[in-house]
């Protein structure tokens, strides 16, 4: 089968060492890390990672002039996309993240902060086992209840749960995964989650 052309949207803010360390390990050579437009244009799917404030993040992508680029790319060309962390929340309609921040509006809802139970600390941190639907192409080779890595404060909450494809318990159902079309996003972190994080890259490139 052939290999895809993956870039990993290089934009000041990701974690983009871990995520393409992860990504070569299971042996995919045509990767590149890269906000150059001709790169992306050529490129079969897309990885938008993030880590960091949601504000800085975009701010970021504006300065480098790469949301119309991504916007025609994932919603003219429709090419598929897995945003990880901060880059799932760039995906909604605003953040609540200090002050009211415009996002990228591939997915309609907003970002919110963790209200939990005392016992409950915010930033959640760790390891927890992610809920999913069975027919989301994201999860197919990974066992239920599958344990991923989480690291953040503020949650993506879509306007139409259709979109949510999988969840975690901590005090609350969060939002651990999402999905509209060709348009992917998980907030935990693949690239740090060991054997279900490997799993879950090689089932978003298998699927395409």
């Amino acid at each position: 089968m052939k290999q895809p052309n993956i870039v990993i949207i290089d934009y000041g803010v990701g974690n983009t060492y871990s995520v393409g360390n992860a990504i070569k390990f299971l042996g995919y050579k045509k990767l590149e890390v890269s906000d150059d437009f001709r790169v992306i244009e050529e490129a079969d799917v897309l990885i938008l990672p993030g880590v960091g404030a949601f504000e800085e993040a975009m701010n970021n992508l504006k300065s480098r002039n790469l949301i119309p680029l991504l916007n025609e790319q994932v919603l003219a060309n429709n090419k598929p996309i897995l945003g990880i962390c901060v880059g799932m929340q760039l995906m909604a309609t605003e953040s609540m993240e200090k002050g009211v921040h415009k996002g990228l509006n591939w997915i309609g809802g907003r970002v919110e902060k963790l209200e939990l139970k005392p016992e409950y600390a915010v930033p959640h941190v760790g390891w927890n086992n992610v809920n999913y639907k069975e027919e989301c192409s994201l999860f197919r080779k990974n066992e239920k209840g599958a344990n991923f890595y989480f690291d953040h404060s503020y949650f993506f909450n879509p306007e139409s749960k259709e979109h949510v494809v999988a969840h975690c318990d901590y005090d609350i159902n969060v939002i651990a995964a999402v999905q509209k079309d060709n348009v992917f996003g998980v907030q935990f972190h693949p690239e740090k989650s060991q054997t279900s994080g490997l799993k879950l890259f090689r089932s978003f490139f298998n699927a395409l």
